[in-house]
């Protein structure tokens, strides 16, 4: 059986996260690795808080406490925020951390003594009256490639390109806005095109997402360039090189190596090999769940870092990168105070299955898809409370009413057959990461449920004097919820569990292997039934703009930055 690497990616810890986050990486990865949980399959699920870089420092600076003061503040709000929405991490861990850290050193050196770093002296941007350089996005300016105004020195939002300082046309400091002075300095550079040998035959081969092949090798196609990975700021791993004192690495390149170094840590924890026996093994699966906008780093640059290294590494699996996630029809923006941050959410709407099935049925896996409170009101009410909650409400308490809270009987061939036919494309769409479709076929055998209960008509049957045929509609009513929660375990983990114990079935939902028992004999008990789910109120859509500036109110004065 393979072993599974899930990892999503780190979120920096400037902000909090909003809705397009928690979807693009964290949510996707979690029903993901929960997926391979209950197929029996290894998995390790890592993550951690991304807290080093020039943002951290000076946002430390305006609030005159130290980086990892700050930090160790972002990085608990966090947390705590990822296990509200039930994200199920093996390791949920921070870059400024023992572990990483020195990983992050080793790895470097050992790529520095294989002849894959060299140095240069580059002319960056400083600003006199900041009095420090401007690596990276504390330089902004137009996009030499699209003309986007306000291209950061690391990257285009707009067009995805890769940029240093020194490519923007008419850069300007960041924070201040004056036109920088330019100063040498010596810099030490990961020779990516030498490193990359290979790599690009591998990619075309594979059997990576189109958008991933097609973004990475368009890019690649442009010229693959050295990158600098050390940067003239001080919070952050010091770079190991000899020289390089008052260097530190370059965020991008040390953060990625954290799926590796998370492993690691949980080793350090709890005395385990899992480091060896994952990222060790050449035939593991590292599954990377992305917004599009880090693609080049989890195609290219981590791959070829790890080769660099002469170690055996696995290449990725897959990688999921989602396109963006609109509110409203515009981008997000906390400047422009345009979305709804994962803070705020909890807080319009307390229920986390809420926010995780609605968000995977808006899920942009193939184009960018628009978040309204419209489409989120009509998943809650008619998805999830109509289409599943009615129809186990319906069963478990006709089920008490009648038949005393238990019920045996045979199973309906047909349904049986149904239900066979739709696990099995499930199974085929998870493993794909086609979380929505996955989680649309779940809508389809609640359908289904109510479908058959309709047509079959049990109340009628008990008038008539046929309680073997009503037995019979039941129990199979209660095999198809069998399924509903089986399936439902890692878009709905909390809703998935109440109903697995409320028909009455052993342990757990998410015990590991439980999807592989899809297709097995109900226990034919009830147990205490009642709603699954409450519907949003009527006037909900009239009333949520209040309720998210309420929510707002409340988050801003509990968030640390």
């Amino acid at each position: 059986m393979a072993k599974w690497i899930v990892g999503s990616a780190w979120p920096y810890v400037n902000t909090v996260p909003h809705l397009g986050n928690l979807i693009g990486s964290v949510l996707s990865a979690d029903v993901f690795a929960r997926f391979l949980r209950l197929m029996g399959e290894d998995v390790v699920f890592v993550s951690g808080s991304d807290e080093h870089g020039t943002p951290i420092e000076v946002e430390a600076r305006k609030r005159g406490v130290e980086p990892k003061e700050l930090t160790d503040k972002v990085h608990e709000y966090v947390k705590k925020l990822f296990e509200k929405y039930l994200i199920s991490f093996d390791n949920y861990t921070r870059t400024h951390n023992p572990v990483h850290m020195e990983f992050v050193r080793e790895t470097f050196m050992k790529i520095y003594e294989n002849g894959y770093i060299f140095t240069q002296e580059m002319v960056m941007p400083y600003c006199p009256k900041d009095k420090m350089f401007l690596p990276d996005r504390f330089t902004v300016g137009t996009c030499p490639y699209c003309g986007a105004p306000d291209a950061r020195g690391d990257q285009c939002e707009r067009c995805g390109k890769l940029l240093d300082p020194p490519d923007l046309v008419n850069p300007r400091c960041a924070f201040c806005g004056s036109r920088p002075v330019w100063r040498k300095t010596l810099h030490w550079f990961f020779d990516l095109p030498k490193a990359a040998e290979g790599l690009v035959e591998w990619l075309e081969r594979s059997e990576l997402p189109n958008n991933v092949k097609k973004f990475t090798l368009n890019w690649v196609k442009e010229g693959l360039t050295p990158r600098s990975v050390t940067r003239d700021n001080k919070w952050g791993i010091p770079a190991p090189f000899p020289g390089a004192e008052g260097k530190t690495i370059y965020v991008w390149f040390e953060a990625v190596l954290g799926y590796l170094s998370a492993v690691k840590e949980l080793d350090v924890k709890n005395g385990t090999n899992l480091f060896e026996e994952f990222w060790k093994d050449i035939n593991s699966r590292p599954v990377y769940f992305i917004g599009k906008d880090n693609i080049p780093f989890h195609s290219i640059i981590l791959p070829a870092l790890l080769k660099a290294t002469g170690e055996e590494y696995p290449l990725p699996y897959n990688i999921s990168a989602t396109e963006y996630l609109m509110y409203e029809g515009q981008k997000f923006s906390k400047r422009r105070r345009v979305g709804v941050w994962i803070d705020e959410a909890l807080e319009v709407v307390p229920n986390p299955d809420y926010w995780r099935f609605a968000l995977i049925r808006m899920r942009p896996e193939e184009r960018d898809t628009n978040f309204t409170w419209r489409e989120f009101y009509r998943i809650v009410n008619s998805e999830l409370n109509d289409d599943i909650g009615n129809f186990a409400h319906r069963v478990l308490t006709f089920v008490e009413r009648r038949f005393g809270g238990s019920v045996r009987g045979r199973v309906d061939e047909e349904v049986k057959k149904s239900i066979a036919e739709l696990h099995e494309k499930y199974v085929k769409a998870m493993y794909k990461v086609k979380l929505k479709e996955a989680s649309g076929l779940v809508l389809e055998m609640a359908r289904l449920g109510n479908k058959y209960l309709n047509e079959k008509e049990p109340w009628r049957l008990l008038k008539e004097g046929k309680e073997e045929e009503a037995r019979d509609v039941m129990y199979t009513c209660l095999f198809i919820l069998r399924e509903v929660a089986l399936h439902l375990a890692p878009f709905a983990p909390s809703a998935a569990e109440e109903l697995w114990k409320m028909i009455g079935e052993p342990g757990s939902v998410h015990e590991r292997g439980k999807l592989l028992t899809s297709g097995s004999e109900p226990a034919g008990e009830v147990k205490e039934p009642k709603p699954l789910f409450q519907k949003l109120p009527k006037d909900f859509l009239e009333r949520v703009d209040e309720l998210l500036e309420e929510a707002r109110r409340k988050v801003e004065k509990l968030r640390p930055i």
